[in-house]
């Protein structure tokens, strides 16, 4: 009988064990999404008590975003923008990424080399979009340059700090088993780099599409930052809203079902805590 009791309290417990499981799973986004409702109804009473054109309430905001969807303008737009950042952060992760690596192994390269990164690091952004639009035209391979050159330093000073840690023991070991070039890169430095290069990446994103907004502002006929700009001549907040907080949820829902699982899947090698 004992047994008997036993086994059905150990089933009953493996059985409710998923169920907690679940519910603990679905805790941060039910906090998230409470978070936000609070901040929209916050929003709303806000703007009941300052009425006003240039603080309008979020059903008003909530409307303007239909009808632009509805009308197509804010699908294009956003996807101009989108693929501006898309470009803008691969040309910055490849090039950032190669150049600190190199002068995190090379001491005298980087000893030579750390006046030109001070300087750009100090560079601001309008000046290198100014200059870019002035030097090449407005173009959109100017426009894409522009916002990488503005990352590329962040991306080097990330990748560097992640080059001057990398362990020797590691080089020595593939010295030993006569690991080839790529087999170096693949197994013992890129291992190594993940933490820097998620940073950078992660940091990169943010970045970026803040310039590109900028950028599009500035010199560009599509875009988020363009109908930013177009609106802002007419004091439509309303509108200039609606843009920002829709490639803001874009932003948000690439961070969460784009970069975090690609993070995941590339520590999964690492000892998970108790």
């Amino acid at each position: 009988m004992t047994a008997g009791f036993g086994s059905e309290d150990g089933a009953s417990a493996s059985r409710t064990r998923p169920v907690y499981r679940g519910i603990g799973a679905a805790l941060p986004a039910a906090t998230a999404l409470a978070s936000l409702l609070g901040l929209c109804l916050l929003w709303s009473l806000a703007a009941e008590i300052w009425p006003s054109r240039a603080f309008p309430p979020p059903l008003d905001v909530w409307r303007v975003l239909l009808k632009e969807a509805a009308s197509g303008d804010l699908g294009y737009h956003l996807a101009m923008t989108l693929w501006r950042v898309a470009a803008a952060y691969i040309v910055a992760m490849v090039i950032g990424s190669v150049i600190g690596v190199l002068l995190g192994t090379h001491r005298r390269a980087d000893s030579f080399f750390n006046p030109w990164l001070v300087l750009f690091l100090n560079l601001p952004a309008l000046v290198v979009i100014v200059l870019a639009y002035i030097w090449f035209g407005l173009t959109e391979a100017a426009a894409i340059g522009a916002v990488a050159i503005n990352k590329i330093p962040n991306v080097v000073v990330t990748m560097r700090e992640g080059a001057r840690a990398l362990d020797p023991r590691f080089a020595e070991m593939a010295t030993v088993y006569r690991l080839g070039r790529l087999d170096r890169i693949r197994h013992v430095l890129m291992p190594q780099l993940q933490p820097y290069f998620a940073a950078a990446s992660r940091s990169g994103i943010a970045l970026i599409w803040k310039i590109v907004l900028v950028v599009e502002l500035l010199g560009r006929s599509s875009g988020v930052g363009f109908q930013i700009y177009l609106y802002f001549q007419i004091f439509d907040v309303a509108a200039i809203l609606a843009y920002t907080l829709a490639f803001v949820a874009i932003m948000l829902l690439i961070e969460l079902l784009l970069v975090q699982p690609l993070e995941r899947h590339a520590t999964r090698w690492r000892r998970r805590p108790a």
